[in-house]
C-alpha cells in the first residue's frame, strides 16, 4: 500500500535545514552539478517562506573545501573538486532565499556528508559540527530537510538526525540525486524511510 506524500507542517518547534544549495550543484557550470539542482531551488524559496511564516528556524549548510583534500579525486578521493573555500561554486546559489544561519561543512580533512558531523578522511575521527547546539539553542525537535544532494549530504543529515531522536521529514521535490549509478536516489530514499524519516 502507497501513501501519497504530504505537505510538511512548521512550528516554532520544527526547523527547516536547506543542505548544500550551491552553485557548483544546483548550476550547470558548477564542479559537481547535480541533474536538476537548479529546479530545487524556488521550491525551497517556497518552503523557506512557509517555515519562517510559522516561526521555524531555517538553517542552511554550506560545503566549505581547501582547494586539495582527500575529499577530491586529485588527492585520491571520490569526487572531482568542488566548493572551494571563497570561490563562485562554493557560494550559495544567488537565487536562494537565505534567512538564517549557514552552518560550513567539509572544511579541512573532513569529508563534510552530514551537516551534523565531519569525519577526518586521515585518521577517520568524527566531530560534530555547530548544527545540534543551533537546534538545541532553538529548542528544536523536529526537521524538514532539504536541498543537495539525496543520496548523499541529505541522507547523510536525515541519518543523522533521526540517530539524535529528530523526527524526520525530507521533501522530495526539493531534492535531488548525484545517481552515479541510476537506482542511489530511490535507494536513498528507501534506506532513510527504513530508518524511520517520513517523505513529503
Amino acid at each position: 500500500m502507497t501513501t501519497t506524500p504530504r505537505a510538511p507542517t512548521f512550528g516554532p518547534h520544527t526547523a527547516l535545514v536547506v543542505i548544500d544549495v550551491q552553485n557548483d550543484f544546483a548550476d550547470r557550470s558548477g564542479g559537481l552539478y547535480v541533474a536538476g539542482g537548479e529546479e530545487v531551488v524556488p521550491v525551497v524559496n517556497r518552503l523557506v517562506a512557509d517555515a519562517l511564516s510559522a516561526g521555524s528556524l531555517v538553517v542552511y549548510t554550506q560545503d566549505w573545501h581547501p582547494a586539495h583534500t582527500p575529499h577530491f579525486a586529485q588527492d585520491g578521493g571520490l569526487w572531482p573538486v568542488h566548493c572551494v573555500v571563497g570561490s563562485w561554486g562554493a557560494a550559495l546559489h544567488p537565487d536562494l532565499r537565505v534567512e538564517g544561519p549557514v552552518v560550513r561543512t567539509g572544511t579541512g580533512d573532513s569529508d563534510g556528508y552530514s551537516g551534523f558531523t565531519a569525519r577526518d578522511l586521515r585518521t577517520g575521527a568524527t566531530a560534530p559540527t555547530e548544527l545540534r547546539a543551533l537546534l538545541e539553542e532553538h529548542q528544536v525537535e523536529r526537521l524538514v530537510v532539504v536541498g543537495l544532494a539525496l543520496d548523499v549530504c541529505v541522507k547523510e543529515t536525515v541519518l543523522d538526525a533521526l540517530h539524535l531522536g529528530y523526527p524526520t521529514t525530507v521533501v522530495l521535490d526539493a531534492t535531488r540525486a548525484v545517481n552515479v549509478t541510476p537506482e542511489d536516489g530511490a535507494r536513498a530514499t528507501a534506506e532513510m524511510v527504513q530508518a524511520g524519516a517520513r517523505v513529503a
